[in-house]
């Protein structure tokens, strides 16, 4: 295949559908465990996509048509699964989100590299021939921007399409309000950093009542008398109890006359009175805590003046030792530094379960600004919740590259174009790559008609000949083409380059693989024989191998997929 002629290249494509009796041992293992995969992610691929109802390990039930979230609360068996899904989750924690595309793009390219090596490519020239394909794709991408998001331009044009996603009922209300807060949120040099931002998501209310506050917002709220400090803030983070919860439990083994009950009752009152003086000598009189909080060691705290917050999540506590650069305790001591601000006081937020802890500082230059997300339900305030994180990453990378590709899969068709117009004119290995490559890229905007409910072959055919004619961008949409300049669907060239360099490498990783090797678990240790080792002796062996040994799978057939399941009752 190496030496020969034009027509050698020519019959290469078409010997790429293998007959029944190749397909019974295929050459990637991986490649049933990355279909199964995809299988579950492709009807959530796009706005039009539908939802999952997930039961995880813990029991609880999620609502979400978030590929990130679904990818997080699999139980993945194949070794090749969790590769990809690391992968996709890898670059969604790059860029945002993306990870759909990831794992669809991946699947795709996976199953056109088994033909490949089904026509007799061998697999050190598709690894060399994919990574050519790639670096074309890679040079071709900034020849498709079209946009670019100016320095004191309004962000929200290119924030609505990464944001309009399929769980959010007024999407560009929402966008509108990232925008804004992005905006506020920037350096007077230009420059944008994501942790300036924070969110606060309380249920209760419609979306619509979402709003920006100055300062940093966390759910949560006073447990004692003292509810609000307005001047000269000085924040400690604790991720520990409050005190002593329950003093008397592990004790009471070793209590055994009401005179040792006195004195372990005043030792306990002694150690909870000195951790809370000592706060009070390190000049704290704010103690945000992220864990049960004892009554007495409240009482103590009232004392001295301090006020105790509890918050319910530590990425609450991350936040708020960004903002006000303090570390967070493991333990009840005073820190250093302290965190500073000007007040600390309780808001109510409108009706149900918004009530938050608002801390703020004086001047226009205030070190963090939040979004307060209101939701009637907590699977649309989970929603809200990642669409606001993604539209927040979204503007991170256009202030670092401005460059914005044409949406609605009009970049995935311009680019197989682009590759199949090169890969017909090659000879050797490399021009059936590109097709193969080509056929992957063209998979992604036949799956967003799929998932609007078009004709897929139809909207497919028309799409090719639409961009056969140099209209590029042209996507597909609700009810078939669309113009991608009128609708104003973009996407993030970076984000996009990312994704493809995640993606290439991981296939080419897993095109590698020959068989998949599962080490058995070892024998357990031995017990201690006590008193009689005869009997020990007379025990039966216990059931496994030896330490190390190795099983060998050959078939797709085995270290199949799990899907979250629910608890048994």
């Amino acid at each position: 295949m190496d030496g020969g002629g034009a027509a050698s290249v020519r019959e290469l494509p078409q010997r790429l559908w293998p007959g029944p009796g190749d397909s019974e041992q295929p050459f990637l293992r991986s490649l049933a465990a990355a279909h199964a995969l995809a299988k579950i992610i492709r009807p959530c691929y796009g706005p039009l996509g539908l939802q999952k109802l997930l039961v995880t390990a813990k029991g609880e039930t999620v609502l979400t048509g978030y590929a990130t979230a679904i990818l997080g609360a699999l139980e993945l068996e194949h070794p090749a699964a969790r590769l990809l899904r690391d992968a996709a989750l890898s670059h969604a924690e790059h860029s945002g989100d993306g990870s759909a595309f990831a794992v669809l793009l991946a699947e795709a390219l996976l199953a056109q590299a088994e033909r490949l090596l089904l026509a007799g490519l061998p697999r050190a020239q598709l690894r060399e021939a994919y990574a050519a394909a790639t670096a074309e794709a890679l040079a071709l991408l900034p020849a498709l921007a079209v946009r670019a998001l100016g320095p004191l331009e309004d962000p929200f044009w290119a924030l609505h399409s990464a944001m309009n996603t399929h769980t959010l009922s007024d999407a560009g209300g929402l966008a509108r309000l990232v925008a804004q807060a992005c905006w506020e949120a920037r350096e007077l040099d230009g420059t944008f950093r994501p942790e300036r931002l924070g969110v606060c998501a309380l249920r209760g209310g419609p979306l619509d009542r979402s709003c920006l506050l100055p300062g940093l917002a966390v759910p949560g709220r006073p447990c004692g008398q003292v509810t609000a400090v307005v001047g000269g803030a000085r924040v400690a983070l604790f991720a520990c109890p409050f005190g002593l919860v329950d003093p008397n439990a592990p004790a009471t083994a070793t209590i055994s006359c009401p005179v040792e009950l006195v004195r372990f009752r005043k030792g306990t009152d002694y150690v909870t009175e000195k951790q809370v003086l000592q706060l009070a000598m390190g000049a704290v009189n704010v103690a945000v805590v992220c864990g049960p909080v004892a009554e007495r060691t409240l009482a103590q705290a009232d004392q001295c003046g301090i006020l105790v917050v509890q918050v319910k999540a530590l990425r609450d506590l991350q936040g708020l030792s960004e903002a006000l650069g303090t570390p967070v305790m493991p333990y009840l001591l005073p820190p250093r530094p302290l965190g500073r601000c000007e007040r600390v006081f309780p808001q109510a937020l409108g009706e149900g379960e918004g009530a938050a802890v608002v801390f703020q500082w004086d001047g226009p230059d205030t070190p963090a600004l939040t979004l307060v997300l209101r939701a009637a339900s907590k699977e649309g305030l989970r929603g809200a919740e990642q669409a606001v994180y993604h539209g927040i990453d979204v503007y991170a990378q256009l202030c670092q590259d401005p460059r914005l590709l044409p949406g609605a899969g009009a970049t995935e068709m311009a680019l197989a174009k682009a590759l199949a117009d090169r890969g017909a004119a090659l000879e050797g290995p490399r021009g059936p790559a590109l097709l193969a490559f080509a056929q992957a890229l063209r998979s992604l905007p036949a799956t967003l008609a799929e998932n609007a409910g078009l004709a897929v072959s139809a909207v497919m055919a028309d799409l090719t000949t639409a961009h056969q004619r140099g209209h590029f961008l042209v996507g597909v949409g609700a009810r078939g083409l669309m113009d991608v300049a009128e609708e104003e669907v973009w996407d993030c060239l970076a984000a996009k380059a990312h994704a493809l360099r995640t993606v290439v490498d991981i296939v080419l990783q897993l095109a590698s693989v020959d068989e998949i090797v599962l080490a058995k678990p070892g024998a357990p240790l031995p017990r201690d024989p006590g008193p009689n080792p005869r009997k020990a002796q007379e025990r039966p062996p216990s059931a496994g191998g030896q330490p190390g040994a190795a099983s060998s799978e050959r078939g797709a057939g085995r270290g199949q997929l799990k899907r979250a399941q629910s608890p048994r009752k």
